[in-house]
């Protein structure tokens, strides 16, 4: 017999947490580990159920669940993630993706949708809602850029670079590079301008596509 898929729910939205939860568990070939509402004590949690997939709320109190992703991943990269959240931005889209989410779902999906999806990043699969799916692709068909602008930045701008493409906030790369928020946000300022850009998300994507940034090592 097949083993169950365990999975655990994190949805601050009570209604919305039941619901799910109520569904996973009556769904044959998956098993519900826990629901919780936030995600503030999510290493004990992970140790304790061992998921197999985890449905992750983007928006909760306390630890955010793009926060809490690479955490996830650092601890148990075999474990799949999929988002789910009420926008679709580009912002929340490509920074989980980036942090290693396999899936992208919005609230709004059809129960039998979520289900499929669970089995789908299970076996391998990258379910994303259709307008998610779109983002991804338009993305990756427009032409590269020639220009090698990456060589602009300096060592401390790339390495800067590699924590927001990591998912990490501002507080945690000042933590991690010993400097302060006001640093970090005067480098991610001039990293703007050097690149063209206006947004984190516009930065990360460019050195994406342009491999500027290597995401080996630290």
């Amino acid at each position: 017999m097949e083993n169950k898929v365990r999975v655990l729910l994190y949805e601050d939205n009570r209604d919305l947490r039941e619901g799910i939860a109520f569904l996973l568990q009556a769904t044959p070939g998956i098993e519900l580990a826990g629901a919780f509402p936030h995600v503030n004590n999510l290493k004990s949690e992970l140790h304790a159920h061992m998921p197999d997939v985890i449905l992750l709320d983007i928006n909760m109190p306390g630890m955010s669940g793009l926060e809490a992703l690479p955490i996830i991943k650092s601890l148990y990269p075999k474990t799949q993630v999929i988002m789910q959240t009420v926008f679709d931005d580009d912002e929340r889209v490509f920074q989980a993706i980036r942090s290693g989410a396999s899936g992208y779902l919005l609230k709004n999906t059809p129960p039998a949708e979520i289900v499929q999806a669970v089995f789908d990043v299970y076996r391998g699969g990258s379910p994303m809602t259709s307008s998610v799916a779109r983002k991804v692709l338009q993305f990756f068909q427009q032409p590269p850029k020639t220009h090698p602008a990456g060589h602009l930045l300096s060592s401390r701008e790339q390495d800067i670079l590699k924590g927001l493409m990591k998912g990490y906030s501002y507080k945690l790369i000042a933590d991690e590079l010993h400097i302060s928020i006001d640093t970090v946000r005067t480098h991610i300022r001039n990293v703007y301008d050097k690149l063209q850009v206006n947004s984190k998300t516009e930065a990360i994507l460019k050195a994406m596509k342009e491999g500027w940034i290597s995401n080996s090592g630290q």
